[in-house]
């Protein structure tokens, strides 16, 4: 199945610049893939998704990614088994702090 990739306006500001997000709905292997042929570097992957800066959502949406809004690619993610929440990811060494 061939991943359908996605990513929402940028509307997210931060470092002086607004952001997008972009997914795939397949695997993370096929979003890597297509973040190489938009030249993301690999620093801006954060967990299941790339940051996108402004400057380069034209070209994103010009190598096929599809718009949709925020709260679309969140379900996206969860829908495709994709979603990695921030208080799931943590480095292999650290222990789990348990209450």
């Amino acid at each position: 199945m061939a991943a359908v990739i996605y990513l929402d306006r940028p509307a997210w500001p931060a470092r002086g610049r607004l952001w997008s997000h972009l997914i795939s709905d397949v695997s993370l292997a096929e979003l890597h893939v297509f973040a190489e042929a938009l030249g993301a570097p690999r620093r801006g992957f954060d967990r299941d998704h790339y940051d996108i800066p402004a400057d380069r959502f034209d070209m994103a949406v010009w190598l096929g990614a599809e718009v949709r809004p925020s709260r679309d690619l969140v379900r996206l993610l969860y829908a495709a088994n994709l979603r990695r929440p921030k208080h799931l990811h943590r480095v292999p060494s650290q222990p789990v702090s348990r209450p």
